[in-house]
Protein backbone atom coordinates (compact mmCIF):
# COMPACT_ATOMS: atom_id res chain seq x y z
CA UNK A 1 0.00 0.00 0.00
CA UNK A 2 3.03 2.48 0.50
CA UNK A 3 3.93 2.35 -2.26
CA UNK A 4 1.08 3.52 -4.06
CA UNK A 5 0.90 6.56 -1.39
CA UNK A 6 4.46 7.17 -2.39
CA UNK A 7 4.06 7.39 -6.22
CA UNK A 8 0.45 8.86 -5.86
CA UNK A 9 -0.23 6.86 -8.65
CA UNK A 10 -3.90 6.17 -8.41
CA UNK A 11 -6.88 8.41 -6.74
CA UNK A 12 -8.46 7.13 -3.71
CA UNK A 13 -11.83 6.16 -5.67
CA UNK A 14 -9.62 4.23 -8.14
CA UNK A 15 -8.28 2.13 -5.37
CA UNK A 16 -11.92 1.67 -3.84
CA UNK A 17 -13.29 0.74 -6.98
CA UNK A 18 -10.29 -1.69 -8.33
CA UNK A 19 -12.30 -4.72 -7.36
CA UNK A 20 -15.40 -4.36 -8.92
CA UNK A 21 -14.01 -2.63 -12.40
CA UNK A 22 -10.62 -1.24 -14.04
CA UNK A 23 -9.41 2.20 -12.74
CA UNK A 24 -8.76 3.30 -16.07
CA UNK A 25 -12.48 2.39 -17.64
CA UNK A 26 -13.12 4.59 -14.33
CA UNK A 27 -11.17 7.45 -15.13
CA UNK A 28 -12.00 7.20 -19.34
CA UNK A 29 -15.28 7.73 -18.35
CA UNK A 30 -15.06 10.64 -16.42
CA UNK A 31 -17.35 11.49 -13.20
CA UNK A 32 -20.47 12.51 -14.99
CA UNK A 33 -23.77 9.97 -14.81
CA UNK A 34 -23.83 9.73 -18.11
CA UNK A 35 -21.61 7.62 -20.17
CA UNK A 36 -21.99 8.37 -24.33
CA UNK A 37 -20.76 5.86 -27.19
CA UNK A 38 -19.72 6.15 -30.49
CA UNK A 39 -22.46 3.98 -32.03
CA UNK A 40 -22.17 4.28 -35.58
CA UNK A 41 -18.98 5.82 -37.46
CA UNK A 42 -19.03 6.34 -41.26
CA UNK A 43 -17.22 8.33 -44.05
CA UNK A 44 -18.12 9.62 -47.83
CA UNK A 45 -15.61 10.03 -50.44
CA UNK A 46 -15.34 14.10 -51.21
CA UNK A 47 -15.29 13.21 -54.86
CA UNK A 48 -18.42 11.09 -53.93
CA UNK A 49 -20.47 13.26 -51.67
CA UNK A 50 -23.81 11.37 -49.79
CA UNK A 51 -22.37 7.69 -50.58
CA UNK A 52 -21.69 7.01 -46.59
CA UNK A 53 -20.21 3.52 -45.67
CA UNK A 54 -18.41 1.70 -42.78
CA UNK A 55 -14.84 2.18 -44.56
CA UNK A 56 -13.72 5.02 -46.92
CA UNK A 57 -11.82 5.42 -49.74
CA UNK A 58 -10.17 8.51 -49.80
CA UNK A 59 -8.97 9.75 -53.42
CA UNK A 60 -6.17 11.86 -53.02
CA UNK A 61 -6.73 13.64 -56.42
CA UNK A 62 -10.01 13.87 -58.42
CA UNK A 63 -10.27 15.08 -62.23
CA UNK A 64 -13.60 17.05 -62.85
CA UNK A 65 -14.70 18.60 -65.69
CA UNK A 66 -14.86 22.25 -66.17
CA UNK A 67 -15.28 24.69 -69.26
CA UNK A 68 -12.79 27.02 -69.76
CA UNK A 69 -13.17 29.66 -72.57
CA UNK A 70 -15.81 27.66 -74.45
CA UNK A 71 -13.62 24.21 -73.77
CA UNK A 72 -14.06 21.23 -71.46
CA UNK A 73 -10.74 20.47 -69.87
CA UNK A 74 -10.39 18.21 -66.56
CA UNK A 75 -9.31 20.06 -63.79
CA UNK A 76 -7.58 18.47 -60.70
CA UNK A 77 -9.10 19.19 -57.53
CA UNK A 78 -8.92 18.09 -54.25
CA UNK A 79 -12.10 17.51 -51.91
CA UNK A 80 -12.54 17.18 -48.35
CA UNK A 81 -13.66 13.67 -46.95
CA UNK A 82 -16.68 13.98 -45.06
CA UNK A 83 -17.16 11.37 -41.82
CA UNK A 84 -20.89 10.99 -39.90
CA UNK A 85 -20.93 9.72 -36.37
CA UNK A 86 -24.09 8.61 -34.39
CA UNK A 87 -23.89 8.94 -30.83
CA UNK A 88 -25.93 7.21 -27.92
CA UNK A 89 -25.65 8.16 -24.18
CA UNK A 90 -26.63 6.13 -21.34
CA UNK A 91 -27.04 6.34 -17.96
CA UNK A 92 -24.24 4.59 -15.94
CA UNK A 93 -26.40 3.77 -13.20
CA UNK A 94 -29.18 1.52 -15.04
CA UNK A 95 -31.20 2.56 -11.99
CA UNK A 96 -31.10 6.20 -12.45
CA UNK A 97 -33.59 7.38 -14.09
CA UNK A 98 -32.28 9.95 -17.01
CA UNK A 99 -33.47 13.57 -16.98
CA UNK A 100 -32.57 16.75 -19.85
CA UNK A 101 -29.23 17.63 -17.49
CA UNK A 102 -27.98 14.16 -18.80
CA UNK A 103 -28.11 15.31 -22.35
CA UNK A 104 -24.80 15.99 -23.35
CA UNK A 105 -23.95 18.39 -26.15
CA UNK A 106 -20.51 18.17 -28.18
CA UNK A 107 -18.30 20.98 -29.15
CA UNK A 108 -15.36 20.13 -30.43
CA UNK A 109 -13.53 17.01 -32.17
CA UNK A 110 -10.15 14.95 -32.97
CA UNK A 111 -9.26 13.02 -35.99
CA UNK A 112 -5.58 11.10 -35.27
CA UNK A 113 -4.21 8.12 -38.07
CA UNK A 114 -2.54 5.18 -37.38
CA UNK A 115 -1.05 2.41 -39.80
CA UNK A 116 -1.36 -1.36 -38.56
CA UNK A 117 2.36 -1.52 -39.78
CA UNK A 118 3.37 0.82 -36.81
CA UNK A 119 4.91 3.13 -39.11
CA UNK A 120 3.23 6.15 -37.65
CA UNK A 121 4.90 9.46 -37.61
CA UNK A 122 2.65 12.29 -38.25
CA UNK A 123 2.71 13.97 -42.06
CA UNK A 124 5.97 11.17 -42.91
CA UNK A 125 4.08 8.18 -42.46
CA UNK A 126 -0.21 9.18 -41.99
CA UNK A 127 -1.58 12.43 -42.15
CA UNK A 128 -1.28 14.74 -39.20
CA UNK A 129 -3.92 14.77 -36.65
CA UNK A 130 -6.47 17.63 -36.75
CA UNK A 131 -8.74 19.37 -34.27
CA UNK A 132 -12.05 21.15 -35.49
CA UNK A 133 -15.39 22.07 -33.98
CA UNK A 134 -18.37 20.11 -34.12
CA UNK A 135 -21.93 21.32 -32.31
CA UNK A 136 -24.51 18.52 -31.76
CA UNK A 137 -25.83 17.36 -28.58
CA UNK A 138 -27.61 13.60 -27.39
CA UNK A 139 -29.46 12.59 -24.52
CA UNK A 140 -30.65 9.11 -23.10
CA UNK A 141 -32.98 7.92 -25.88
CA UNK A 142 -32.28 10.05 -28.70
CA UNK A 143 -28.66 9.83 -30.24
CA UNK A 144 -26.93 12.09 -31.93
CA UNK A 145 -25.86 12.37 -35.42
CA UNK A 146 -23.21 14.77 -36.90
CA UNK A 147 -21.46 15.27 -39.91
CA UNK A 148 -17.74 16.46 -40.05
CA UNK A 149 -14.32 16.49 -41.74
CA UNK A 150 -12.86 13.12 -41.60
CA UNK A 151 -9.78 13.82 -43.97
CA UNK A 152 -9.33 17.46 -44.94
CA UNK A 153 -8.68 18.94 -48.61
CA UNK A 154 -5.60 20.34 -47.67
CA UNK A 155 -4.14 17.09 -45.91
CA UNK A 156 -3.92 15.52 -49.51
CA UNK A 157 -1.75 18.56 -50.55
CA UNK A 158 1.05 17.38 -48.13
CA UNK A 159 3.28 14.12 -46.89
CA UNK A 160 2.42 11.70 -47.39
CA UNK A 161 -0.44 11.78 -49.40
CA UNK A 162 0.92 14.23 -51.93
CA UNK A 163 3.03 11.57 -53.48
CA UNK A 164 0.36 9.31 -53.96
CA UNK A 165 -0.72 11.82 -56.69
CA UNK A 166 1.67 10.48 -58.84
CA UNK A 167 1.97 6.62 -58.55
CA UNK A 168 -0.14 3.59 -57.75
CA UNK A 169 0.43 3.13 -54.39
CA UNK A 170 -1.98 2.89 -51.53
CA UNK A 171 -2.02 3.90 -47.72
CA UNK A 172 -4.08 2.12 -45.35
CA UNK A 173 -4.83 3.39 -42.03
CA UNK A 174 -7.13 3.65 -38.96
CA UNK A 175 -8.76 6.96 -37.62
CA UNK A 176 -9.87 7.32 -34.31
CA UNK A 177 -12.36 10.54 -34.35
CA UNK A 178 -13.02 11.76 -30.52
CA UNK A 179 -15.81 13.77 -29.83
CA UNK A 180 -15.97 15.97 -26.72
CA UNK A 181 -18.47 17.63 -24.94
CA UNK A 182 -20.00 18.14 -21.58
CA UNK A 183 -23.68 17.03 -20.14
CA UNK A 184 -25.44 20.57 -19.05
CA UNK A 185 -23.91 19.42 -15.12
CA UNK A 186 -20.53 20.09 -16.56
CA UNK A 187 -19.45 17.03 -16.41
CA UNK A 188 -17.01 16.77 -19.18
CA UNK A 189 -17.71 13.28 -21.32
CA UNK A 190 -15.53 12.06 -24.57
CA UNK A 191 -16.20 9.20 -26.97
CA UNK A 192 -14.34 7.60 -29.52
CA UNK A 193 -15.08 5.32 -32.86
CA UNK A 194 -12.73 4.18 -35.39
CA UNK A 195 -12.87 3.86 -39.34
CA UNK A 196 -10.81 2.29 -41.99
CA UNK A 197 -9.58 4.35 -44.47
CA UNK A 198 -7.59 3.70 -47.94
CA UNK A 199 -6.11 6.52 -49.35
CA UNK A 200 -4.98 5.98 -52.80
CA UNK A 201 -5.37 7.94 -56.39
CA UNK A 202 -8.15 6.29 -57.69
CA UNK A 203 -10.44 6.44 -60.67
CA UNK A 204 -12.56 9.39 -60.87
CA UNK A 205 -16.56 9.33 -60.91
CA UNK A 206 -18.34 10.05 -64.37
Amino acid sequence: MSKWIRRGALPAVCLLALAAAGCGDLVRQGHGPSLATVSMLEGSSGAVPGEFGGTLSSDVVTYVERTVNGSTVRVPTTFSDVGRATVTVEMKDPATSPTTINTVTFTRYRVTYRRADGRNTPAVDVPAPFDSAVTFSAAPGAPGQAAFDLVRNVAKQEAPLIGLVSNQDLITAIATVTFYGQDHAGNDVAASGNIGITFGNFGDPD
